[in-house]
């Protein structure tokens, strides 16, 4: 019975490490490719933004030397998608970067294929004209001045990119953003492989080993082969069973069972999932519905304003128990010293907030505990101005009440914080907003994605 099998060696590249010992036992024998995924919108807009990684420079290039040479000792090919957290092209080139290093200290030569998911801005608003981008539910407003402002819009590929690089005979694939699970799937519905158990598969490996009971240091396999998939995860006291593979299909979805894709839509209604030995499983009646309409979903940030944060602690009973309209009393001499000192600031162009942890930073309004007075509560000020300089101002207006600002149950003078450090504020930077979720109807599906071939290496 013909087969594949493939390996998963990173549920996020650079993140945790890829477990070096895991991933030399998984790929002995033969091995049909290699993938790890390498961004997510999880983190917030920030990456996309900035196009800036979240994870070292350091354990990115030690991971995706691992990958590399797993890929050259086998001969199977390399895949990793959503390249630099926001898989946007200036983090597509600095991936592209250090994988030259990686190969210039390995030697020889890779067959490298890039894939850009950045979107033009003229192709958005030409197929905004066309009526050939739709909103999400729910979707932000978005017209041409939405996508002239966004820093980066990105298009999230599904297989068929991936599959052409793979045909050119690409033997590391490089990919913009992408759909976690498209990296695992795409060489096995090229190969013929059931698409339903091939989305399957790469829906659970994209998270590595976060399918198994605990969550360890590893990497996942997962064998095709006619009506059976089985997932074997390799490291350490790891394990898989039908419970945890099942619960896996909740995390990150609304739906336990359908999961959609550019393609269509992934079906787990008629799954059955059993134990195969103590560590594995075998996934049978996975199911693929192709979609009526090709659609791309579309990720977009853009600049809200720069940020300085004042982080500080209350323990005084009488200002925790009016902490709100204390607070906004704050504020108001914020406010009040902000339009005496600049005047040519619109109240609309900068923003205060107090996030109140130890009470409902967390949950704010949802949360069910609120009016539970703690003993002690930690204060983080944000302020939101189009300016660096215009939010340090901001936030440095507001120490002196913030020390001294009375409260009704004390006479005379107090101190009410308690400040984490000196200086008494922290500049954050830049900070993005996401202002598109809507999906696009390419009239095929490579017209919004670049592919370019370089050899990597000496």
């Amino acid at each position: 019975m013909r087969e594949i099998r493939f390996v998963s060696a990173s549920g996020g590249l650079g993140g945790n490490g890829v477990d070096e010992a895991a991933l030399e036992e998984a790929t002995r024998g033969e091995v049909g490719f290699i993938a790890a995924d390498a961004g997510s919108t999880d983190l917030g807009p920030y990456f996309l933004g900035s196009g800036r990684h979240e994870y070292a420079r350091s354990s990115i290039k030690r991971d995706l030397k691992l990958m590399l040479a797993a890929g050259r000792r086998t001969g199977a090919p390399v895949i990793v998608g959503s390249a630099g957290m926001g898989g946007g092209d200036i983090q597509v080139d600095e991936l592209l970067g250090i994988a030259q290093e990686v190969m210039a200290e390995l030697g020889g030569r890779m067959r490298t294929a890039v894939i850009r998911a950045e979107q033009d801005r003229d192709y958005l608003k030409s197929m905004l004209a066309a009526g050939r981008i739709r909103p999400l539910d729910p979707a932000p407003h978005f017209d041409a001045a939405v996508i002239d402002r966004s820093a980066h819009i990105v298009g999230m590929m599904g297989v068929e990119p991936i599959q052409a690089a793979l045909r050119d005979g690409a033997e590391f694939v490089l990919a913009g953003r992408c759909s976690d699970a498209a990296l695992f799937a795409a060489l096995p519905v090229m190969q013929g492989f059931p698409a339903g158990l091939a989305w399957h598969a790469g829906k659970i490996l994209e998270c590595n080993t976060a399918a198994c009971v605990v969550k360890g240091k590893g990497v996942m396999t997962a064998t095709l082969g006619g009506a059976d998939l089985v997932i074997t995860p390799v490291g350490k006291g790891l394990r898989c069973t039908p419970h945890s593979v099942a619960a896996h299909g909740l995390y990150e979805n609304t739906d336990p069972y359908l999961h959609r894709e550019c393609s269509g839509t992934l079906d787990l209604t008629h799954s059955r999932i059993e134990p195969v030995d103590d560590i594995s499983v075998r996934i049978r009646g996975s199911q693929f519905h192709p979609a009526e309409e090709y659609s791309v979903k579309l990720e977009g940030a853009e600049l809200v304003g720069h940020q300085t944060l004042a982080i500080f602690g209350i323990r005084d009973p009488y200002i925790i128990a009016e902490l709100d309209s204390w607070l906004a009393e704050i504020a108001a001499v914020v406010h009040d010293r902000i339009g005496q000192l600049f005047p040519e600031v619109g109240r609309e162009t900068y923003h205060i907030r107090f996030r109140v942890y130890g009470r409902d930073a967390v949950m704010g309004a949802l949360e069910p505990r609120r009016h539970e007075l703690p003993h002690e509560v930690g204060v983080v000020m944000e302020v939101t101005a189009p300016t660096q300089a215009l939010a340090t101002d901001f936030v440095k207006l507001s120490r002196q009440p913030l020390l001294h600002q009375p409260v009704a149950k004390w006479t005379g003078f107090i101190t009410g914080v308690a400040m984490l450090g000196t200086p008494g504020y922290l500049e954050r930077g830049p900070v993005y907003r996401f202002n598109v979720n809507h999906v696009v109807l390419p009239r095929d599906p490579l017209e919004m994605f670049r592919t370019s071939f370089v050899d990597l290496g000496q």
